[in-house]
C-alpha cells in the first residue's frame, strides 16, 4: 500500500497558532486537494465528451460511410488495449501525480489532433493515440483518487466518477454552442485544450503525491501474473458494470426507437435519463456507503440494474422505459467507484497496478457488450438481447455477496 505523503502539513503548521486552526487550516488543504482530484477526473471527462460529440460532423468532413467509420472507431478501443499492459508499470514507477499531469496534457493534444484529419487513416491513427495515452491518464487519475481517498474517513470516491459524468453533460452543452456559432472541430477542440492546460495550471500543484515502499515494488506484478486473485473478482464486477454502462451508451437510442416506438424527437429520452441518474448517483454514492457499506450497496446495485433491464423488457413504453433507463443509470453509478477503491486497498499490488488489472478485464465488457447485443439482436431481436443483458446485475450482486473482502 502506498505512503501517503504529508508533507503538505508543514506548510500549514507555521500558520497554526493551536489545535483548532491547525485542524481547520488541514481541513481546508484537504478539500483543496480533493477539488483539485475532482477537476482531473472533470479535465479527463470533458476531452472524451467533446471529441464525441463532433464525431458527426468529422464522418461529414471526410466522407466516411457508417461501416468506415465504425470500422475507424474501433482505433481508439484498440489503442487503449495496446496501453494496458504498460500504463500500470509506468504510474508504479513515476508516481500517479506526475504521469496524470503529463498524461492529462498529452491526452487533449491527442484530442486536438481529431480536428486535423484529411483522410480516414489519419482519423484512425489519431484514435489510436487518443486511445493509448487515455488509458495513461485514466489509470493515473484512478490512482490519484484512490490515494485522495486515503486522506479522508468518509467515502469521497463516487464523487470523483460523478465529475466525470457531469463533465459528459458540460462538454454536450460546449459542442452545442461550438455548432451554433459554426466552429469547425479543430477550433472548437483548441479551446477545449486551452481550457484543460488553465484546469491544470490551478490545480497540478495540489494534486496528492505519494511514495511507494521498496518491497511494493519488488512485488508489483506483470500484466500477465496477477498475485491478489481477488482483483480478478472485481475485474469480473466491473465487466459486467461496464458492458451494462455500454449498451445504453450505444444501443439505448435504438431500443426507444425500434422497441418503444418513440417519435423521433423523444429518442434520446432513453440516453439523457440514464445519464442523469448516472452522474447524480455517483455524487450520492458516498453517502450511500458511508451510511450501508460497500457490500449492501453493490449488492442493491446490481438489482437495480436487473430490475431496470427487465422492466424496460417487459414494458416497452415510453413512460416505463424511461423511468427503467433512469433505475438501470443509478445501478452502475455506484459499482466502479466502489469496486475501484476496493482494488486500491490490496496490499499484495500497487494502487496503480492494481487499477490497471480491474480496469482492463472491465473495458473488455464495455468494448464486446455492444457487439453481443448486435448479434444477439440480429438472431432474435433487440428485446430479447437486453433480457439476456440483465442478467449481468444479479451476478454483480452474487459476485459481493460471495467475495469475503466485502465481509469485513
Amino acid at each position: 500500500m502506498p505512503l501517503m505523503d504529508y508533507s503538505f502539513l508543514d506548510t500549514i503548521l507555521p500558520k497554526a497558532t493551536n489545535k483548532k486552526s491547525f485542524k481547520n487550516a488541514r481541513k481546508s488543504y484537504l478539500n483543496r486537494v480533493r477539488l483539485a482530484t475532482s477537476l482531473f477526473f472533470f479535465g479527463k471527462g470533458i476531452c472524451f465528451a467533446t471529441w464525441a460529440s463532433r464525431i458527426p460532423d468529422l464522418k461529414l468532413q471526410l466522407h466516411l460511410s457508417e461501416s468506415e467509420l465504425g470500422t475507424l472507431l474501433f482505433a481508439l478501443p484498440f489503442g487503449q488495449l495496446v496501453a494496458m499492459p504498460l500504463s500500470g508499470k509506468v504510474v508504479t514507477a513515476y508516481g500517479g501525480q506526475k504521469i496524470a499531469i503529463i498524461g492529462m496534457v498529452v491526452y487533449a493534444i491527442c484530442m486536438t489532433l481529431l480536428g486535423l484529419p484529411t483522410q480516414g487513416w489519419h482519423l484512425g491513427l489519431g484514435l489510436f493515440l487518443f486511445g493509448f495515452f487515455g488509458n495513461f491518464s485514466d489509470i493515473a487519475i484512478n490512482t490519484l483518487g484512490v490515494h485522495t481517498q486515503q486522506l479522508f474517513a468518509k467515502p469521497i470516491m463516487g464523487s470523483f466518477h460523478g465529475y466525470w459524468s457531469l463533465a459528459g453533460f458540460t462538454g454536450a452543452l460546449f459542442a452545442l454552442m461550438a455548432i451554433y456559432f459554426q466552429l469547425q472541430p479543430l477550433y472548437h477542440f483548441l479551446l477545449v485544450l486551452v481550457f484543460i492546460l488553465v484546469l491544470l495550471t490551478f490545480n497540478y500543484k495540489y494534486v496528492v503525491k505519494t511514495s511507494i515502499e521498496k518491497i511494493e515494488k519488488k512485488s508489483a506484478v506483470s500484466f500477465f501474473k496477477i498475485q491478489d486473485t481477488t482483483l480478478i473478482w472485481f475485474g469480473v464486477i466491473s465487466f459486467f458494470c461496464m458492458a451494462s454502462e455500454g449498451i445504453m451508451f450505444d444501443w439505448s437510442g435504438i431500443y426507444f426507437k425500434d422497441i418503444v416506438k418513440a417519435p423521433s424527437s423523444l429518442v434520446v429520452l432513453g440516453y439523457t435519463s440514464f445519464m442523469i441518474t448516472m452522474a447524480f448517483g455517483r455524487f450520492l454514492s458516498d453517502a450511500l456507503v458511508s451510511k450501508y457499506g460497500p457490500r449492501k450497496a453493490l449488492i442493491v446495485s446490481g438489482i437495480v440494474i436487473s430490475t431496470g433491464f427487465y422492466t424496460a423488457v417487459l414494458f416497452p413504453n415510453l413512460i416505463v422505459c424511461t423511468l427503467a433507463f433512469m433505475l438501470v443509470g443509478f445501478g452502475v453509478s455506484n459499482v466502479i467507484p466502489i469496486v475501484f477503491n476496493a482494488a486500491g486497498k490490496s496490499t499484495k499490488v500497487t494502487t496503480s497496478n492494481a487499477l490497471t488489472i480491474v480496469s482492463s478485464i472491465g473495458f473488455l465488457g464495455f468494448l464486446m457488450g455492444p457487439p453481443i447485443i448486435g448479434y444477439i439482436a440480429e438472431i432474435i431481436n433487440l428485446r430479447y438481447s437486453f433480457a439476456f443483458i440483465g442478467v449481468f446485475g444479479i451476478f454483480i450482486s452474487l459476485l459481493t455477496h460471495n467475495l469475503k473482502v466485502f465481509r469485513k
